[in-house]
């Protein structure tokens, strides 16, 4: 995968807003290696781990530091029904590469639905939008994906496999795949789908009380789970 001119490099903590170690969501080990430590981004990073983590605090963060709306959308969107994001943002500088594309997106399936009613009741100047709301949430997530992701770009998604089925995490992941081949777009992701999480060339980033380890799809948890239900789901619902 070509490594040319995407969009962020670095992440950091801002010196003159340095958030509280001690309060939400400084506390989380993730967050605060990231803080005291930096960031390397790669052309594509994907990060994994249990619920609560951090992995969706820390994609999220990058998304709104970059300038994305919180519930989705381009740099341009200003949807919002109701503010549940952390402070992390405000306290994060992004590190850019120089002359690289301003462009992003950011999509979220937990907040699909209103973002659907923002973009009818904001069409586009060049015409109607797809009408999403007449789709099966997989089929509107991925046809959103396919329509926005385009071209150069930051494109951020948080675990969009809870919208898509086995074949539309595939297809997403060929989406994607097309998207870095020009080294110029960059992909950050949140994700509990050991299919997403194997898009070629990606760093992945294993997050837990630990903070954040680079980890190879193989050696992932979420990887060798799946794999052991697969071989004998018995074994784990006589345990239910």
């Amino acid at each position: 995968m070509p490594a040319h001119n995407f969009p962020i490099r670095r992440l950091t903590e801002d010196p003159a807003n340095v958030l509280d170690r001690h309060r939400w969501p400084g506390v989380l080990p993730p967050v605060a290696q990231v803080l005291d430590q930096g960031l390397d981004l790669s052309p594509a990073t994907i990060f994994v781990g249990e619920n609560g983590s951090g992995k969706s605090t820390l994609v999220e963060a990058i998304a709104l530091a970059y300038g994305l709306s919180a519930e989705g959308g381009s740099t341009g969107a200003r949807h919002s029904t109701r503010s549940t994001e952390s402070v992390l943002a405000d306290h994060l500088l992004l590190v850019r590469n120089a002359g690289a594309t301003r462009r992003g997106y950011f999509l979220r399936a937990e907040t699909m639905h209103g973002f659907f009613t923002y973009l009818e009741k904001n069409p586009s100047t060049s015409g109607p939008d797809i009408s999403f709301h007449d789709m099966s949430h997989g089929e509107s997530f991925l046809e959103l994906a396919v329509d926005r992701f385009r071209g150069r770009g930051l494109w951020v998604l948080d675990e969009p496999e809870s919208a898509l089925s086995f074949a539309g995490c595939l297809s997403l992941l060929a989406v994607l795949k097309d998207l870095l081949t020009d080294g110029h777009s960059q992909v950050i992701m949140s994700t509990h789908s050991p299919v997403l999480a194997a898009l070629p060339g990606a760093q992945i980033l294993e997050a837990g009380p630990w903070g954040l380890r680079r980890q190879e799809w193989l050696n992932l948890d979420l990887v060798s789970n799946w794999q052991s239900f697969l071989d004998s789901p018995e074994r784990y619902l006589r345990h239910l």
